[in-house]
């Protein structure tokens, strides 16, 4: 099934980050609203050593159509070597907030 929204997650090593990075999402339209959660725990492999670090989760709302533009964007502005993005269908909602979210993330 096709969508026409997405929500893209995301996660930075610190908050800052992730403030910095939902206000230039959606300054560049990309987004038209990013969620920066508290601190969670992320436990992981990279690079042969598993490690146990604080990180700060981003819910990206965005039009399906803006997913090309995010892949290429995130690398660019992330701090990270292999930065987490993960883009999950949204199949419904309230049709009014669904409308707001393309009109955000248009020019």
């Amino acid at each position: 099934m096709a969508t026409e929204h997405v929500v893209a997650l995301t996660t930075t090593p610190t908050e800052e980050e992730g403030q910095q990075l939902a206000h230039k999402l959606v300054e560049a339209r990309l987004a038209a609203c990013v969620q920066v959660t508290s601190k969670i725990r992320a436990v992981y492999r990279w690079k042969g050593e598993i490690y146990d670090e604080p990180e700060w989760q981003l819910w990206i709302k965005t039009a399906a159509d803006k997913i090309d533009d995010l892949v290429a964007w995130l690398p660019k502005n992330h701090s990270g070597e292999v930065p987490e993005l993960i883009v999950l269908p949204i199949t419904g909602g309230w049709s009014t907030y669904l409308d707001w979210i393309t009109a955000e993330t248009r020019a």
